[in-house]
């Protein structure tokens, strides 16, 4: 178990430096100058190039890019040109509300995944299997910006039950219920889709392992059907739900931009949406690199728990 690890770990070396390569050269190719975003468009190419040897963008790329990864690796993540404060100060507070947020989601998508999922495999080709299937391909389709603009009309403008942007109440005290109130609406859009989709997975694997030849002999020997169904199809149909999960759980880390933009909610998400208009390289840079950190370890935490659901998994 000890060398399937550290394989994994070591693998998950090369993806990183390949993301930040990635990361930092697809910023520079974006169309725009960043020094006429930051000058405005009344600056001089004097002014222009003055700030463009002082922020070092008059170098060659790969040269930056090495400066850039050199101080990475050091923690350090560099300055916001656009407030003059050193990133990490940004990103970090940031990314800990995006993780309040996406754990949230992604407990509701569990909640709604598992429990809709094993009913319908459970009762497959009934009712109540083909509506929830039906249900799963909605919500899996929808825009989540389009799902939490409806939530905002109808829980926050028209009914008024629940606060409709920020993390926290402008008169409040910020508590732990003032956020779990505004919490609800994000993490509800947030989780259709991941809930859908791990519906939908749970259903597929459970009824796969459902139609294998030992659960007719369990069924034979007249085993419970709750225990059968407990015991060996969902303990056997784990590791490709664990899969999906996991993914599931990287989407919410990096793609809840869109929701965080409607309810403006301090998350990296927003942070990157706004660095992005103001061109702010250095924070949209840590930003994506931190989201594909988090990514990558949660995808070697997967590979890591289904080594430990499915043994065949080490020995290959």
């Amino acid at each position: 178990m000890k060398t399937y690890f550290a394989k994994r770990l070591i693998g998950a070396v090369p993806v990183l430096f390949g993301v930040s390569i990635v990361v930092f050269f697809l910023i520079h190719i974006i169309p725009g100058d960043i020094t006429s975003a930051l000058l405005g468009p009344m600056a001089t190419e004097r002014a222009k190039a003055v700030l463009r040897q002082a922020l070092g963008l008059d170098q060659p790329l790969p040269v930056q890019y090495l400066k850039w990864l050199g101080t990475v690796l050091t923690g350090n993540f560099g300055t916001s040109i656009a407030t003059s404060v050193p990133v990490s100060t940004l990103v970090f507070p940031r990314f800990v509300n995006t993780a309040i947020l996406a754990v949230a989601s992604l407990l509701l998508s569990l909640l709604i995944g598992y429990s809709a999922g094993i009913f319908s495999a459970a009762r497959a080709q009934s009712v109540f299997d083909r509506s929830t299937m039906s249900a799963t391909l909605i919500f899996g389709s929808i825009p989540p910006y389009w799902l939490a603009l409806v939530l905002v009309m109808l829980f926050a403008l028209r009914l008024r039950w629940l606060p409709a942007t920020g993390m926290t109440g402008i008169t409040s005290d910020g508590g732990v219920l003032d956020v779990l109130r505004h919490l609800v609406l994000p993490a509800i859009a947030t989780a259709a889709a991941p809930a859908a989709i791990i519906t939908r997975m749970v259903r597929a694997s459970m009824i796969e392992v459902i139609g294998q030849d030992y659960i007719r002999v369990a069924r034979a020997k007249g085993i419970p059907r709750g225990v059968i169904l407990r015991r060996h199809v969902l303990r056997n149909a784990l590791p490709p739900i664990a899969t999906i999960t996991g993914l599931q759980l990287g989407y919410l880390l990096g793609g809840a931009l869109f929701t965080e933009v409607v309810f403006a909610w301090p998350g990296l998400g927003n942070q990157l949406y706004s660095s992005i208009l103001a061109r702010d390289i250095p924070v949209v840079q840590a930003a994506v690199l931190l989201i594909a950190l988090m990514f990558v370890l949660v995808n070697l935490a997967v590979d890591i728990l289904n080594a430990f659901l499915d043994p065949r998994i080490r020995i290959s």
